[in-house]
């Protein structure tokens, strides 16, 4: 039966944590089939390109519970005014733009701003008629910039009223929202107040009940842990003590057949001594 790692071998591997009988089984397999080596070649890179970044650190947004008037501060905050009033007058200039028909164009070293329609040089149509005057190209020079002026104004006009419009009608609506939340939050009666209170202070009362007797048993687990091992103490010592009672003994024992042996072996001696005198005075 062919042996085929799992993905537990196969993470293993890749982080080096496997140890050397399965690590050897999987390199086995790794060798004999291509298409898993490429996968774990694959992954080993990833895992490289990953080592390579640097970690950033997360900031948590703020989170604002329970209280409406926080929240809506944000709204007259001195950065979001200016922001605001950046990004106002951004759009009142595009839209002057847009309606005076502004093009910019920058052709051959040289930059075109124009309003209206766009005129190419060829498009002009010089007329066949006499020079005209400084004067009269003058004069000319002011009716345009005259026109011009009037158009801009009246663009100007209609844009603020569109846009003094736009802000009535926003502020409106906001004026809305915030006397309805206003409302909805003044409709909160006493009972409502004091059954929250109530219940944060059951909450509180049986977190405590909790964390008291969490400790009692933990006490008391300890003390029954340090009676079993006094008990275990006392055992230990209790052997100890009648094992050296015991060797005592034996080397007591010992000790006395020894000296029951040396007392025979010297009344032998003795023994034997008397009867050679004795037997030697007869023989006298």
């Amino acid at each position: 039966m062919s042996y085929k790692p799992n993905e537990q071998d196969i993470i293993a591997y890749l982080y080096g944590e496997l140890e050397s009988p399965r690590k050897e089984e999987v390199e086995r397999y790794l060798l004999e089939h291509p298409e898993a080596r490429a996968e774990m070649e694959r992954l080993q890179r990833m895992r490289s390109l990953l080592g390579n970044i640097d970690d950033k650190e997360v900031i948590a947004p703020p989170i604002f519970v329970g209280d409406h008037q926080k929240s809506l501060a944000f709204w007259n905050a001195p950065y979001f005014k200016t922001v605001m009033s950046i990004a106002a007058s951004l759009i009142i200039l595009i839209m002057v733009a847009k309606v005076a028909g502004l093009h910019v164009q920058y052709q051959r070293q040289e930059l075109r701003i124009s309003f209206g329609e766009v005129v190419t040089p060829s498009d002009v149509q010089v007329p066949q008629t006499a020079a005209l005057s400084p004067e009269q190209v003058q004069a000319m020079i002011n009716e345009s910039l005259n026109k011009n002026n009037l158009a801009m104004q009246s663009s100007w006009k209609e844009t603020q009223q569109k846009l003094d419009e736009s802000v009535s009608k926003s502020l409106a609506v906001n004026s809305a929202k915030i006397d309805k939340l206003v409302r909805e939050a003044s409709t909160a009666s006493q009972d409502q107040i004091r059954e929250f209170v109530a219940g944060i202070q059951t909450e509180n009362l049986q977190l405590v009940k909790n964390y008291f007797k969490l400790s009692a048993d933990e006490q008391k687990q300890y003390i029954e842990s340090m009676l079993v091992d006094f008990a275990k103490y006392l055992q230990q010592q209790r052997s100890d003590d009648l094992q050296l009672v015991q060797t005592r003994l034996n080397s007591l024992e010992k000790n006395t057949n020894v000296l029951k042996q040396e007392t025979e072996q010297i009344l032998t001696s003795i023994i034997t001594t008397v009867g050679k005198s004795n037997s030697i005075g007869a023989a006298n």
